[in-house]
């Protein structure tokens, strides 16, 4: 088949197609794992922040996770109502939260804990060399984004 200025716009062609889709595979390996803790994605990888930190602002959360507020408040609130983390304003910024990880959101990092294992070995068959590429390529991608923004 001859090339033509159009082939650019192939699916087969696109990196982001790759991408997009495999993200939704991944968090999509990911449901019953959390359904078991009763967490969604956003709520999971929400915590993980909070496990490394135990208090953060939702600033540094939204920051770290690229998500605006519109997208991070219902996580945090749903979180907050399951007793997982606590909510205070900031008197010298109204509009961000101190998140607080409460003993039940610390007692919930346990039963998380066999979730990563549980998922590589379902489902993600890369050798270690491969997982370390890629991780490496899509940290240097998402720095790019930063950078740019």
């Amino acid at each position: 088949m001859a090339q033509t200025e159009f082939d650019v716009l192939r699916l087969e062609n696109q990196l982001c197609f790759p991408l997009y889709a495999c993200a939704r595979e991944v968090v999509r390996a990911y449901k019953p794992l959390l359904d078991e803790i009763g967490l969604t994605y956003t709520q999971y990888i929400t915590m993980m922040l909070l496990w490394e930190k135990r208090e953060t602002t939702s600033k540094y959360i939204g920051a770290r996770l690229h998500l605006d507020s519109g997208t991070l408040t219902p996580v945090l609130k749903k979180l907050e109502e399951k007793g997982f983390l606590t909510r205070k304003r900031l008197p010298e910024d109204e509009r961000n939260l101190l998140l607080t990880l409460t003993e039940s959101g610390e007692e919930l990092k346990k039963d998380a804990s066999s979730i990563p294992a549980r998922l590589a070995a379902g489902c993600i068959r890369l050798d270690k060399d491969e997982a370390e590429t890629l991780y490496r390529l899509l940290y240097k991608m998402m720095n790019q984004f930063e950078k740019d923004a």
